[in-house]
């Protein structure tokens, strides 16, 4: 599955190059941040929604499009998602108690 994640990512930098009017990703990254995060707190309230009305088919759907737009956020910022997979890997083991903890110190 990682690499589904890893082709992703390459396609949302070779977007940053494409013409706001041929991609939407491209838009998106034109638009600039804001609009970004806009997406990510839609895709996010429309993944709640989901969940709350208990349609599996729905929540999947919705998760697929909030980290699509958390994965164009990450490229936006110059990260990808191994940076997230390599703190999930550094948290794996810790209890969450015990990992947020140590954030805050």
């Amino acid at each position: 599955m990682n690499n589904v994640l890893e082709q992703l990512a390459v396609i949302l930098e070779q977007r940053k190059q494409e013409p706001a009017d041929k991609s939407y990703v491209a838009s998106l990254y034109a638009k600039g941040l804001n609009s970004i995060l806009k997406k990510i707190g839609e895709e996010a309230t429309e993944t709640v929604i989901a969940a709350k009305d208990g349609d599996k088919q729905q929540i999947i759907y919705e998760t697929a499009d909030l980290w699509f737009h958390c994965l164009v956020l990450l490229a936006d910022q110059g990260l990808g998602p191994n940076d997230v997979l390599q703190e999930l890997q550094r948290r794996f083991g810790l209890s969450g108690l015990e990992e947020k903890a140590q954030r805050n110190k």
